[in-house]
């Protein structure tokens, strides 16, 4: 029976969004940008859509724009970000432990002459507020941090941070990337004062391969992606409204938060009891345990789970096998990081599930010491 617990990396479709797909697919297959009776059907799903992904966010539906995934969000975002503001300045602040769609935009920059400070985490993993504020300058013109670390789980006060650099600066552009926080932490731009987030719809049961990115009134970015000016000239190319409709309805679902938090307590009150070894990173998103059994390497870990159909990963998916460079930003030692297991739970996981996780990694450290 497969165990899957990689779901920080990507989620499987669940069945609402998987039916919306369908529906998309077979009932509205006009292009959207079309002025005829069929083109004109796929615009109001479209906009029912949007308005769905807008209400999950307490944002207005003209704020979404549809991206191909959360990376594109995030280039959108911080490149283009970055170019609208540069006459306030050339100076972003972000962190050392951001995603490399983040990271790498932020290289990118650095090219063009703009000036990144990269804030170092607490030993929790978050970037502390009085950091943020420490760091501010008078050429500062966007701050770029995520809201939940994909491999540690750690999470940052966004709307804390956003308010306070407002009231000191209301000039600086200030961009989340959502991605691993949206639908399972507190998220609402009512109360975060925020001017740009990535969101992306395989973390949360959709399909791969769509995104969106929250854009406040008033910031007129210019497109990263150029052509018929589709998304009200913000992001060419005609939407895949079969994957945005399949986005909606995942937005539209219950996460069952409570489940998955009872899940990951479970799971840190089974290791300290029965493989007393196993290190752990106290975080405050519910859906992501990162842990860490010293002497064993992750890669043989992983490959003995999975040989009994148990699925987890050392660190985000990105990384492709490397190193995790958050991890030792946090200081760890290097047979912690050697030895880390990133354990990503959702509302399909059960307690059998975890058992089975438990089981097997006391099987592991029994065959290691015979």
């Amino acid at each position: 029976m497969e165990r899957y617990f990689d779901n920080a990396a990507t989620t499987k479709i669940c069945r609402e969004a998987s039916d919306a797909m369908i529906d998309a697919l077979e009932n509205y297959y006009g292009n959207p940008s079309s002025t005829h009776k069929v083109g004109r059907i796929a615009k109001e799903k479209l906009e029912e859509c949007r308005l769905t992904v807008a209400k999950a966010l307490s944002a207005r539906p003209e704020e979404i724009v549809f991206t191909s995934c959360g990376t594109e969000s995030d280039n959108t975002a911080i490149i283009m970000g970055a170019e609208l503001n540069k006459r306030k300045g050339k100076h972003i602040i972000s962190s050392s432990v951001e995603h490399d769609a983040v990271g790498k935009s932020l290289d990118e920059l650095e090219k063009r002459g703009f000036t990144v400070t990269r804030l170092t985490p607490d030993q929790t993993g978050r970037i502390p507020v009085e950091a943020v504020l420490d760091a501010l300058r008078e050429d500062t013109a966007l701050i770029s941090l995520m809201l939940v670390n994909n491999e540690t789980g750690a999470v940052t006060d966004i709307a804390e941070i956003s308010k306070k650099v407002k009231a000191i600066d209301p000039g600086i552009l200030i961009h989340t990337d959502a991605v691993q926080g949206f639908k399972k932490v507190p998220f609402d731009l009512k109360k975060c004062p925020i001017d740009m987030a990535s969101l992306s719809g395989h973390k949360i049961h959709a399909v791969k391969g769509i995104g969106a990115l929250y854009v406040r009134n008033g910031v007129k970015l210019k497109p990263l992606i150029v052509g018929g000016g589709q998304e009200s000239g913000r992001r060419s190319g005609t939407e895949s409204l079969p994957q945005i409709a399949a986005f909606a309805a995942a937005c539209r679902v219950d996460p069952e938060i409570e489940k998955i938090a009872e899940i990951k307590e479970y799971l840190i009150s089974e290791f300290s009891e029965k493989i007393p070894e196993i290190t752990y990173i106290e975080t405050d998103a519910p859906h992501i345990l990162s842990i860490s059994m010293p002497g064993y390497r992750s890669e043989v870990l992983m490959n003995f789970l999975e040989m009994k159909d148990i699925f987890v990963s050392k660190s985000s998916a990105c990384k492709q096998g490397k190193r995790s460079r958050v991890l030792e930003q946090l200081g760890l030692k290097n047979e912690v990081i050697d030895g880390a297991l990133r354990i990503g739970i959702s509302r399909f996981n059960t307690i059998d599930d975890a058992d089975a996780l438990v089981s097997a990694l006391i099987e592991a450290r029994k065959l290691a010491h015979r």
